[in-house]
């Protein structure tokens, strides 16, 4: 018997013991709700942990968890790491309190393997630090790419546009009418857009319409959009989700797409009491949020609540060369969407494992006897998608065999059926340090570093460099792979350093 089996064992017992046939029932519930999958047969997460309070983001980075689980809600945001590489570009550093480590860890290209059909393919793999029996462990999970999806479902996607007086500084309305304008030339004929605005009072300037025969006049309502007045939010979410009811095709994914710099000042501020007022569209319908970020002055955290809350994720722009990507490239790839209400799990075996931590996901968190509960919202992913998660893990010393499993839980988008995936990692397949690792893991801690440095002045991952040795190894890897997205990394790395140093100083 292996040593997470053992302790599985010895949980189960005494949960017997105290618990008797409810449990039993419990357990029979879960099991018949596996979906046929692989952990169904070899049930690798234990018993779930009771509820815990989350307490700060500071305080859940040092947490050890003694039921050796962590459980999440994916997250393929980004809108985080593009604006800390805005925030730089001006001069300044950016306020912690926007900086969210697994959007930057997500921010980069991974070549996990990929599954053969819909799904998530699951890689764990690790590498050991210079810190004493501490390792990082990364966890990717992959969907099929967009190439093998054959043709997707046409899209009805109402875009919720911010007009206000904030929106008329350059790169914010322009960059959203630029981007639009491309958008519409590159969509499909069987597409339909509807456009929303909003100032203090949201308005819908074209019902939905199909591409077909139909650009010029989309394209004139768009070169037509101008600012005016304050920012009610509330009110442009609310008319966009009526417009994409009213709108709304069968067979054709409906999605709300708002492009705000999120300073809501109007009306409805709160991201919860805007979304309880648009609940039953969204629930009724499945119509997700894709949320576009804009402006050196940005309602951050409104704008990725919103987005959580509202099944979607989202970007940051702040150029035309990122706004053409999120609009052309994102966006049509979260057009399909492969896995609704999306869990991870992953089991430490306490045999091998004395401590981790979770780097990121503070506001992703849940509760680990929640995992199986598909009541409990999880992440919506698309097609040619990578989910990212780093732990920072203490081995016990001279540790030898499991060292975890992870397991990730979805729902089919169409049928809502369950299904779940699993991945393992030995000590054994650890690398012996960051710099010997895979060129894609050696991204994902630089990523992962650079975040930990500029939220702590004390890093807390283990292993850390400083940010001129960070900004060195960045250069390196990028030198090595040609890749832009990596020169990018280094360079706002390197300003950072040179930042906290004049602020030192």
């Amino acid at each position: 018997m292996k040593p997470y089996e053992r302790y599985r064992t010895r949980k189960l017992l005494l949960a017997l013991t105290a618990a008797g046939g409810l449990l039993l029932t419990a357990c029979s519930g879960e099991g018949d709700s596996s979906g046929g999958s692989k952990a169904a047969d070899r049930d690798i997460s234990g018993l779930p942990a009771p509820d815990r309070s989350q307490g700060t983001s500071e305080q859940d980075d040092r947490r050890e968890d003694p039921d050796h689980l962590s459980t999440f809600a994916l997250d393929v945001d980004t809108a985080s790491y593009d604006y800390a590489r805005r925030a730089l570009a001006d001069g300044r550093l950016p306020d912690p309190s926007t900086l969210r480590p697994e959007e930057f860890v997500n921010s980069f290209r991974q070549d996990y393997e990929r599954p053969d059909g819909d799904g998530f393919s699951v890689t764990v793999d690790g590498a050991r630090t210079d810190d004493e029996d501490w390792s990082l462990v990364r966890v990717g999970l992959a969907t099929r790419t967009t190439e093998r999806t054959g043709e997707r479902p046409p899209a009805a996607l109402t875009f919720v546009v911010d007009v206000s007086g904030s929106m008329a500084e350059p790169g914010r309305l322009d960059l959203a009418q630029e981007s639009l304008s491309v958008m519409t030339d590159r969509l499909r004929d069987d597409d339909s857009v509807a456009i929303v605005t909003f100032s203090d009072e949201a308005e819908t300037v074209l019902p939905m319409t199909r591409l077909d025969g139909n650009r010029d006049e989309i394209h004139d309502v768009i070169s037509e959009l101008h600012t005016r007045d304050s920012t009610n939010l509330g009110a442009g979410v609310e008319t966009g989700y009526e417009t994409a009811v009213e709108g709304l095709r069968e067979g054709a994914t409906n999605r709300v797409v708002l492009v705000s710099d999120a300073l809501a000042n109007t009306g409805d501020t709160d991201a919860d009491t805007i979304l309880e007022r648009i609940s039953g569209e969204r629930r009724e319908h499945g119509i997700t949020l894709f949320g576009v970020g804009v402006g050196s002055d940005y309602g951050d955290a409104l704008m990725e609540r919103l987005a959580d809350k509202g099944d979607g994720h989202t970007v940051y722009v702040s150029d035309e060369d990122e706004a053409r990507k999120v609009f052309c490239e994102e966006l049509p790839r979260n057009i399909d969407l492969t896995a609704r209400d999306a869990k991870a799990q992953v089991a430490f075996d306490p045999e091998t494992v004395e401590e981790f931590r979770l780097v990121g996901y503070d506001n992703r968190r849940v509760a680990d006897e929640d995992f199986r509960d598909d009541r409990v919202d999880g992440g919506e992913v698309g097609p040619g998608h990578t989910v990212t998660a780093l732990y920072a893990v203490r081995t016990e010393p001279g540790a030898e065999g499991h060292l975890a499993t992870a397991t990730v839980r979805w729902l089919d988008p169409d049928t809502r059926a369950p299904h779940e995936e699993t991945g393992d990692l030995e000590t054994d397949a650890l690398d012996d340090s960051v710099r010997s690792a895979n060129r894609s893991f050696q991204v994902t801690a630089t990523a992962a570093y650079f975040a930990d440095a500029l939220r702590h002045d004390d890093p807390l991952l283990p292993g850390a460099p400083g940010l001129g040795e960070l900004a060195e190894h960045a250069d390196d890897l990028a030198d090595r792979t040609h890749d832009t997205e990596i020169h990018r990394l280094a360079e706002a790395i390197d300003t950072a350093r040179r930042l906290k140093r004049t602020d030192r100083e």
